[in-house]
């Protein structure tokens, strides 16, 4: 170094030597990079955890509607919510002396089941089937009564030759 230079560089006898500029330092710099960076990274995870909640939601609401849409069919399918007598007949509807047929319902909502003339164990049942062996042509009557305490009845004949 050149003696001149030297002397330019020092500082003069009773002067303080400048103070550094904090913006020269490059620590600040990189510090205010990486908070930057810090923050755009938990950004961008609180957005995608909120879309995946509302997402998450959405999809349990539409599983939730569908689920209600299958049991409303699946119950008027079934009958509904009125009390009723589905289905009542027998087969053969005419049979000879001494064979059998088959008495068979199906009720909804009946708390109660009753057969007149009886000819055996009667409930409440979508499918059921008894066996009946009449010696003459007969009517039988297949009352139900719902938990309200209202009646249907219903009627069906079996002929005997």
């Amino acid at each position: 170094m050149s003696l001149v230079a030297a002397f330019m560089s020092a500082p003069l006898s009773g002067q303080s030597p400048s103070p550094k500029s904090p913006l020269r330092n490059p620590l600040v710099y990189s510090t205010a990079l990486v908070l930057c960076v810090a923050v755009y990274v938990v950004f961008i995870l609180f957005t995608r955890h909120e879309s995946a909640r509302r997402y998450e939601e959405h999809t349990k609401a539409r599983q939730d509607a569908q689920r209600r849409a299958e049991d409303a069919a699946a119950v008027e399918q079934l009958g509904g919510s009125d009390l009723a007598i589905r289905g009542l007949y027998v087969s053969p509807r005419v049979v000879h002396a001494g064979e059998s047929a088959q008495l068979c319902y199906d009720v909804t909502n009946a708390a109660q089941v009753t057969l007149d003339p009886p000819v055996g164990a009667v409930w409440p049942s979508h499918s059921r089937c008894l066996n009946v062996t009449p010696k003459k042509t007969t009517t039988y009557t297949l009352t139900i009564t719902g938990a309200s305490g209202k009646t249907v009845s219903e009627q069906v004949a079996l002929g005997v030759q």
